[in-house]
């Protein structure tokens, strides 16, 4: 071989070499066409557009933004879970739950903060229609409010004299009914409350906003978890994560009509083997943006739904994403709660009024 082209091929084989990420003992391995293997701490930019955003469907395409990325602004926690976003108050809160804390993400300064601690184990946060925070407290087994002096009120904590498990996640309507989950998962281990006997089994509940009255709307879920509405309280999706206790157990998203205070026959709307769904959100459109993980790392990110049903986008994050909520000035920045991290994008979709 001649010099020249000795020269020619080592500065392409070197060059070739530079692009391919190394991983353990010194393999070469490919890069992942969605970055989720890229410097997360903001350091080392990522080209326009957004890998990670992926287009399944051209319905999701005009939600995609072609320069903005997905950023992880927070880390540190066990589990990353129920997050609300304040937005009188230009945060965003999330649930910390094994290290019984309530985390405070301030937009403007950027700065991570601890809200409430200890938190007895909160789950799920929302806010009611008139700005106070509700939060589902595995540990002490009830669903709270805190009210604008900062202090709490015990919402409901029994059934029929029996003690709720550990309830999950919420939703409040426009007419101030609370919608809880309560599948359990806080009394299962020590790890996110403390290991207890089930009293009653799991179901959702419906709290009257005018008398107090606890009423059960569903109880033929194995673990009912994250559920939100419809943008004109229509319809409510509740999921199902039961196969995560119960060999076979459901996978799955379903969807029912809202009639009052009742809800009609639900029906599978979406299933999320070989994973789990976990938290939900409706975008005013009526898209549904679904957490999703526990199927390998190509299930770790979010999965968004048409109305129909029909997988349109995906958003794929290094991390198992346990709940998700939209937030921002404008309720266009999805903020999503990774296992040990909070990641936020902006997208071309606006959360629903319903929190």
């Amino acid at each position: 071989m001649k010099r020249r082209d000795f020269l020619t091929a080592s500065c392409a084989a070197g060059a070739a070499t530079a692009t391919v990420p190394w991983g353990r003992f010194g393999q070469a391995r490919a890069a992942d066409k969605f970055a989720r293997d890229r410097d997360w701490t903001g350091n080392v930019p990522v080209t326009y557009p957004e890998p990670g955003v992926e287009v399944l469907d051209k319905r999701f395409a005009k939600y995609k933004i072609g320069n903005a990325n997905i950023q992880r602004i927070a880390t540190g926690q066990r589990w990353a879970e129920g997050p609300v976003y304040m937005r009188d108050w230009g945060c965003l809160l999330w649930s910390d739950i094994p290290n019984n804390r309530i985390m405070r993400w301030t937009e403007e300064t950027d700065a991570v903060s601890v809200y409430r601690s200890p938190s007895n184990f909160t789950n799920g946060n929302t806010r009611d229609r008139v700005g106070r925070l509700v939060s589902c407290e595995h540990d002490a087994r009830r669903l709270t409010r805190t009210e604008h002096d900062g202090t709490i009120t015990v919402l409901a904590d029994k059934y029929n004299g029996k003690r709720l498990n550990a309830p999950n996640d919420a939703v409040v309507a426009a007419d101030g009914a609370i919608w809880f989950t309560d599948p359990g998962y806080g009394i299962l281990l020590e790890y996110e409350g403390h290991k207890a006997e089930f009293e009653i089994k799991p179901a959702v509940y419906r709290l009257d906003p005018e008398s107090g009255a606890l009423a059960v709307v569903a109880d033929d879920f194995v673990r009912p978890n994250g559920l939100c509405f419809s943008p004109d309280e229509k319809k409510l999706y509740i999921v199902d994560t039961g196969a995560s206790h119960t060999p076979g157990g459901p996978r799955h998203i379903r969807v029912f009509d809202v009639a009052g205070s009742k809800l009609g026959r639900g029906k599978v709307f979406a299933d999320f083997k070989p994973g789990f769904a976990d938290g939900v959100r409706c975008d005013t459109d009526g898209n549904v943006w679904c957490s999703w993980g526990w199927g390998g790392p190509d299930t770790n990110g979010v999965r968004i739904h048409a109305p129909n049903g029909d997988a349109i986008g995906r958003i794929h994050l290094p991390e198992i994403c346990a709940n998700l909520c939209f937030g921002g000035v404008k309720r266009n920045r999805l903020f999503m709660c990774g296992s040990t991290s909070m990641y936020a994008v902006y997208v071309e979709a606006q959360g629903a009024l319903t929190p």
